[in-house]
């Protein structure tokens, strides 16, 4: 699949079958990870694979919207390394997390990066030292289709903005009360 083609088949999965990832696609994922670009090359970043029931179970109890977390086959908790990179860790992991939605997307997957999560129970569930912060994390697997009339509804009424309300070529040119 073409990149760009990739950017717009890309939705937010919250619905996923019980067919597990096929460790090949995993891996490319992975791998888009480990390509991405940061801040002087640190790569302040550490994924942790978790597709244990138990463990993916006890990450969904831990924020409000993260119920489905339990049914997606593989969640990636994306880490950042604080002392690497004390400034530019987050958008690093993000970058990094970014590619890995394109490439599951390129791969027939779907994905969901969860930002709603307790980092303390996170932290002490998967061993994961001090000096890290959890950054945020991102379910994979097949989409499950199921009828979910509020995203519909939200989709419908909070529609994608057009280029002229979120471009601006030399300065800034929004809306006038922005002004």
């Amino acid at each position: 699949m073409e990149v760009f083609e990739a950017i717009r088949r890309r939705k937010s999965v919250r619905a996923y079958t019980k067919t597990p990832v096929p460790e090949e696609k995993l891996e490319k994922i992975l791998e888009a990870a480990r390509l991405a670009p940061s801040a002087e090359n640190i790569q302040p970043w550490y994924f942790i694979v978790v597709t244990d029931h138990e463990k993916r179970k006890q990450i969904a109890k831990s924020g409000i919207f993260a119920g489905f977390l339990e049914e997606s086959p593989v969640v990636i908790v994306g880490c950042g390394d604080q002392k690497a990179s004390p400034k530019w860790y987050e958008i690093d992991v993000a970058i990094a997390m970014q590619n890995m939605v394109l490439a599951a997307t390129a791969e027939g997957l779907g994905t969901c990066w969860i930002g709603s999560f307790d980092e303390g129970l996170v932290k002490k569930l998967l061993k994961i030292p001090e000096r890290f912060s959890v950054v945020a994390l991102l379910t994979v697997g097949y989409p499950r289709k199921k009828l979910d009339l509020t995203r519909k509804i939200v989709h419908f009424l909070r529609r994608k903005k057009r280029m002229d309300k979120i471009v601006g070529f030399e300065e800034y040119k929004g809306r006038k009360a922005d002004r």
